[in-house]
């Protein structure tokens, strides 16, 4: 689904889309830990708040603790128009593979499967995790 389709179902750019998966996954991050996560400038991450608040899916809210800190939400309409998104991976998959051939198809599940055995992995709930933002190495 390219970004026409997405804006055109749900009303929302897939950087407005992104910000608010972001949002969702916390209780609330600063602006410039969203700028950081979604590798963007802060301009660029305020001009997205301002859109999305004006439409009521973010709103900012001054920390708890430290009042000189804001800090954006994701709000319950912002829950609802995220949910409502369509999944572009998983809908781009889906085509793609129901177009392949049945002995393809059954070959991938074979391979797949296989590969879960050897990993020692077939009870792990596999359900799909995508993460945006900058990959870090790990420290040792």
């Amino acid at each position: 689904m390219n970004s026409r389709a997405l804006a055109k179902a749900v009303n929302l750019s897939p950087t407005q889309l992104i910000m608010l998966q972001t949002l969702s996954r916390g209780e609330g991050l600063s602006p410039g830990a969203v700028s950081k996560q979604l590798s963007i400038s802060q301009a660029t991450v305020t001009a997205l708040i301002d859109k999305l608040s004006a439409r009521g899916l973010v709103e900012r809210d001054r920390d708890e603790i430290d009042k000189r800190r804001v800090l954006i939400r994701i709000t319950t309409k912002g829950k609802s128009a995220m949910a409502s998104a369509p999944d572009q991976l998983q809908s781009n998959f889906v085509m793609r593979f129901q177009a392949l051939p049945e002995w393809e198809q059954s070959f991938l599940i074979a391979a797949l499967q296989r590969t879960a055995m050897l990993l020692d992995a077939e009870e792990i709930d596999a359900a799909p995790v995508l993460d945006i933002g900058r990959i870090s190495s790990p420290t040792i």
